[in-house]
């Protein structure tokens, strides 16, 4: 009985404070970082599945890792830029062409994808991206309009923690089956864009990332879920030079040295 009273109070407070800009979520932005954590121990929890690289052996590629995101942040154009946790993880898997983001600023790159890539403007561009994701919240806001209420309250009673695995399983695959809508992934654009911009990063690299991904022999599965990639490099290239369209730093050299340290 306490526990169905604790959600009856619980409920009204979070529908009422947390619709963003007209965007339903019935989780608040605390729930969205515990939810993240929560997350994050799950993928811990499964190194066949999810083998993450060591920081103790990988330091070199930690720390170029956070030098990327910390150069975002600074900023200022995020949101949570000082609230999310926003950590950072490379996940050992050559086949894997993929990064994705759980609510509250966690970030999981594939040293696929980080080796795929020509450049470190290339790569700021999916971080940026993913980022964008965690900061206009649209991961819970996705769980809202599919789950609804009945989610956000198994999840705060830890009455269903079989749904951690299967929201897990859906951001891995970059979203696909928490259907971000085409507004999800063109937002993340744009933000992404406006964070790189304010670096000395060049903002359309985001493009180039789409456009060597498009031109790859085998795209990755998700890409097919999403806005197609034409469309999206037009309106990344719109959101430059809205902008001013400055031509920013590749880091070309920098990033093979990146690549370099991984296994």
């Amino acid at each position: 009985m306490k526990k169905i009273i604790y959600a009856l109070l619980i409920v009204p407070i979070i529908f009422f404070s947390s619709c963003d800009e007209g965007k339903l979520n019935f989780f608040t932005v605390d729930q969205d970082m515990e939810f993240g954590r929560q997350l994050d121990s799950a993928i811990m929890a499964n190194p066949i599945e999810y083998p993450l690289l060591s920081e103790t052996a990988y330091p070199q590629a930690y720390s170029k890792l956070r030098s990327i995101r910390n150069a975002l942040i600074q900023t200022g154009h995020l949101r949570y830029g000082n609230t999310f946790e926003w950590k950072v993880k490379i996940i050992r898997d050559d086949n894997v062409l993929n990064a994705f983001a759980a609510p509250g600023g966690y970030m999981y790159f594939y040293t696929g994808l980080i080796k795929f890539l020509d450049n470190e403007a290339q790569f700021a561009g999916v971080m940026a991206h993913e980022m964008a994701h965690a900061d206009r919240r649209h991961s819970t806001e996705m769980l809202t309009k599919q789950y609804g209420l009945s989610l956000l309250v198994s999840i705060v009673l830890g009455e269903n923690p079989t749904m951690l695995e299967e929201i897990l399983g859906q951001l891995a695959l970059g979203g696909t089956l928490l259907k971000y809508s085409r507004d999800n992934e063109y937002e993340a654009d744009e933000y992404a864009v406006k964070y790189l911009y304010s670096t000395t990063y060049h903002a359309r690299e985001l493009a180039g990332f789409f456009e060597k991904l498009h031109g790859s022999p085998q795209p990755p599965e998700f890409l097919s879920t999403h806005p197609s990639p034409e469309n999206r490099i037009q309106k990344i290239e719109e959101a430059w030079q809205r902008l001013g369209g400055r031509i920013g730093q590749l880091y070309v050299t920098e990033y093979q040295q990146f690549k370099n340290s991984l296994p």
